[in-house]
């Protein structure tokens, strides 16, 4: 192998995310994990703070030259709009039972 190689891989293995697109994929992880939390959330407030947090990494795949695809982009559009529907389908059944 080459003197040039090696140092490359070296770097790779430093720092391994430095890459463009693994932006996307802690974005694409966060928002599922969030979803995750979401569903098995029990009380208004824990589905809150999730549904939040889900709109924070939406609202954050719209900075522009931060490396953020656009799949990326309308994947966590659909995760939030999935969210959304259980949140809102969760308080309205609470409401039902009071």
């Amino acid at each position: 192998m080459s003197e040039v190689t090696n140092t490359e891989q070296r770097a790779q293995k430093r720092f391994p995310l430095l890459s463009d697109t693994n932006i996307n994929t802690v974005l694409m992880n966060g928002a599922q994990i969030a979803l995750c939390k979401l569903k098995r959330a029990r009380n208004f407030d824990a589905r809150l703070y999730f549904y939040a947090e889900i709109g924070a990494f939406l609202e954050v795949s719209l900075s522009r030259g931060a490396g953020i695809s656009d799949d990326t982009r309308k994947r966590l559009e659909a995760v939030h709009s999935e969210a959304t529907h259980i949140h809102m389908d969760a308080t309205k059944a609470s409401r039902a039972i009071k």
